[in-house]
């Protein structure tokens, strides 16, 4: 089938490469302008194939579309229009003139929450279910017949890239490729949509996206996890009132207790409380949330953890190696940021024009400079100019822990010549504690019965800690974030257990 692409972003670079290995034939890519001297990746993607690409900064002016765009598209000869992401608004004369018409992907159960910003919607109103729509394309916004369907569990702390990357992404290219195929077979539902549940919210935007205090903990979470990364939630806050963006929230306490420094928040219910797991927040309900990070007026961004410490530690002096890599990072921060003459320590990522979209391309490009090394597309929220980004690069592939090394209270047994070295306390939350209460218990050598030690005696609120920080580690950890080949090199670069090691002496 013959096929034009109209759209924009990685999202539509993927649709439209699978659609090309299904077999239909591409006869045109219909994507925004350069931004700042820099193509979008479906445009990109299609002069790379020699598949015909056009820039139009508009289609229609005055309500009309313009007679010489409409006759650039007719020229291609068109069957389908798909339209995978799309942020301009594309006249009628060019929805409606190929033969089977022009397909949407929404990302959002349609009726419920139309328009532009629906993920976001999914997450403020606490919805249980998400997913997207794949609809024929109509006069309307957002209404057209329905195609194809697919839900999927939101979780508690999703995010909006949380969810756009683990289920709305990849399941709709999918859901994009299966459409088309559905169309060519003839199989092809037009399922009116039902009014009963519709719901249309406008656009998040920076200004709009105020904290409004006045409401449950559930509920403050579920607008910050909504507005996180774009546009982001903010409020003010301190002495000096500055304005505060929050990232990274939870409604996972369990175990936590609201001790540190306060953090004054003018309307909030309660002061915030800023401990080492990161900054506590209270509803009017007087419940918890938790949020991890914080960006700061100046647009960096911080643990919340750290929100009342000092400026970081002095910078490390670098080795002839790691200047080495260095400047090949700074060879991909150049290529990534064409309109910079020059990269320089206090170049700015993302004053610089970055977008979402370039970070992921930063942090593939620096991991396959560094041997795969973990890095997420947070730590360059983290470090957005180059001089701390490299900085914090040079840091990991050092292995330095910037919340220090882990203090074990071991218990030393003499066995065979050999001291053994023995921790005997809880491992909760990746350090080493008591039980509630310092109960304990003897642990018996099976030889002679001596008593080797006494170890912690977890209670039941040491279990419920316990299986909450496994809980927190395994859907917000950095371990489900890195991609299965990362996880790979990780398990091959960690040396053996004494246990698995060949005794040599052994007979």
């Amino acid at each position: 089938m013959k096929i034009a692409v109209i759209g924009q972003s990685l999202f539509g670079q993927e649709v439209y490469g699978h659609l090309r290995k299904e077999g239909h034939e591409v006869v045109g890519v219909f994507t925004v302008p350069d931004k700042d001297g820099k193509a979008d990746p479906l445009g990109l993607e299609a002069e790379k194939d020699g598949v015909p690409v056009f820039k139009f900064s508009r289609w229609r002016a005055k309500g009309q579309a313009l007679p010489e765009v409409v006759a650039k598209y007719q020229a291609l000869g068109a069957e389908l229009n798909v339209l995978p992401f799309c942020s301009q608004f594309i006249p009628m004369e060019i929805i409606n003139a190929p033969r089977h018409g022009s397909i949407i992907y929404h990302p959002s159960l349609l009726p419920r929450h139309r328009g532009a910003s629906a993920i976001n919607w999914t997450l403020i109103h606490g919805d249980k279910k998400g997913g997207f729509s794949i609809f024929w394309a109509d006069d309307g916004l957002d209404t057209g017949d329905l195609l194809l369907q697919k839900e999927c569990e939101v979780l508690p702390d999703d995010t909006v890239s949380t969810l756009y990357n683990r289920f709305l992404f990849p399941e709709g290219i999918k859901g994009m490729v299966q459409a088309v195929r559905l169309i060519a077979e003839g199989k092809a539902p037009r399922l009116p949509q039902p009014e009963e549940g519709a719901t249309y919210e406008g656009i998040q935007k920076k200004e709009t996206a105020k904290i409004d205090w006045d409401q449950p903990a559930e509920a403050i979470h579920n607008w910050i996890r909504g507005n996180d990364k774009v546009p982001g939630a903010w409020t003010e806050a301190c002495e000096p009132l500055q304005k505060l963006t929050f990232f990274n929230s939870t409604l996972n306490t369990s175990g936590l207790v609201p001790e540190g420094d306060a953090l004054p928040i003018p309307g909030a219910h309660r002061p915030g409380v800023v401990t080492k797991a990161g900054l506590i927040l209270f509803g009017n309900d007087d419940k918890m949330l938790l949020v991890k990070n914080i960006q700061l007026e100046d647009g960096k961004m911080i643990l919340a953890s750290n929100f009342f410490k000092g400026a970081a530690s002095s910078a490390l002096e670098l080795t002839e190696a790691e200047l080495v890599t260095a400047e090949a990072v700074r060879s991909a921060w150049q290529r990534i940021l064409p309109n910079v003459l020059e990269v320089e320590d206090s170049t700015d990522f993302f004053k610089s024009g970055a977008a979402s979209v370039d970070v992921v391309r930063l942090v593939e490009e620096v991991k396959e400079l560094c041997d795969g090394l973990e890095l997420e597309n947070e730590d360059v929220y983290m470090a957005t100019t180059f001089g701390d980004f490299i900085q914090l690069l040079v840091r990991k592939l050092r292995g330095d822990d910037e919340e220090g090394e882990c203090s074990i209270d071991y218990v030393e047994m003499a066995v065979n010549k050999r001291t053994l070295h023995m921790p005997h306390q809880l491992f909760i939350g990746g350090a080493f504690v008591d039980a509630e209460g310092a109960k304990t218990f003897e642990t018996i050598n099976p030889t002679d019965g001596s008593v080797i030690c006494q170890v912690s005696l977890a209670q039941v609120t040491d279990v419920d800690k316990a299986v909450a920080t496994a809980k927190d580690a395994f859907e917000n950890g950095r371990w489900g974030k890195i991609s299965a080949r990362d996880r790979g090199r990780l398990l091959y670069r960690a040396p053996p257990s004494p246990s698995t090691r060949p005794d040599p002496t052994a007979t």
